[in-house]
């Protein structure tokens, strides 16, 4: 086929489907630069002008559209993670397979390096009853969880609290403190009576955790958690 047969098949085909061209980013702009050529640079294009910025706010909303949908999925993964660690964590059929299975399979599921549970008593932690229990179990004077959960601020400290660990921390994790590098706090009401109690998920990675992060599939994970106590503690 010759060039000017190529040239008017061309030809014929964008006239008679145009979108080929729209829609192409880089043919537009090679056709807006050549016609900016054209006219020489003692003319403003307002076209061309208009066209940038379309350009640029279409660039925005692509970013926006799959800043979007890279959070959706990552929420949707997150919960069904949950979820998972919520169906093993009620598992057991006795209270130190249950401490057991949050430390071991439960932890591996929510991609964890460590997981204590706190609990104030006025009892000792050297007790025989509680040391059989395993490190899972931290036992501590009342008013500590409050205390350790504000980080050395004022005020009443939220259900979830996500930071980097703080001093002191090792009152919980004890050698692992060393390593331990951020936490997750999450409160825990234990019923009428009783003192609080707190879930504690650990990382090596420093910002596993952080305060920026949302909170409502922990306190969801908390919510499940606390009452499953309820039943053991009765």
């Amino acid at each position: 086929m010759t060039e000017p047969a190529l040239v008017e098949q061309l030809r014929d085909k964008i006239i008679s489907d145009p979108d080929v061209i729209l829609e192409d980013r880089d043919l537009m702009r090679a056709l807006i630069a050549a016609n900016e050529a054209a006219m020489g640079g003692n003319i403003v294009d307002l076209r061309g002008a208009a066209m940038s910025r379309l350009e640029a706010r279409l660039d925005r909303l692509e970013d926006t559209h799959r800043s979007v949908i890279a959070a959706a999925y990552e929420n949707l993964a997150g919960t069904n993670q949950i979820h998972r660690a919520v169906l093993r964590m009620l598992d057991p059929h006795d209270f130190q397979s249950f401490l057991s299975n949050l430390a071991s399979e439960v932890a591996e599921i929510l991609r964890v390096d460590a997981v204590r549970l706190v609990l104030e008593s006025h009892q000792n932690e050297d007790d025989p009853a509680l040391r059989q229990l395993g490190e899972v179990l931290c036992v501590a004077e009342p008013g500590f969880i409050t205390e350790y959960m504000r980080g050395g601020r004022g005020g009443q400290p939220r259900q979830v609290v996500l930071r980097q660990t703080v001093p002191g921390s090792e009152a919980i994790f004890g050698e692992a403190a060393n390593w331990v590098r951020s936490e997750a706090l999450m409160q825990l009401d234990l019923g009428e009576g009783r003192l609080p109690g707190m879930l504690v998920m650990a990382a090596e990675d420093p910002h596993q955790f952080k305060p920026s992060q949302g909170t409502d599939l922990l306190a969801f994970f908390a919510g499940v958690f606390e009452r499953t106590m309820r039943r053991w503690l009765d």
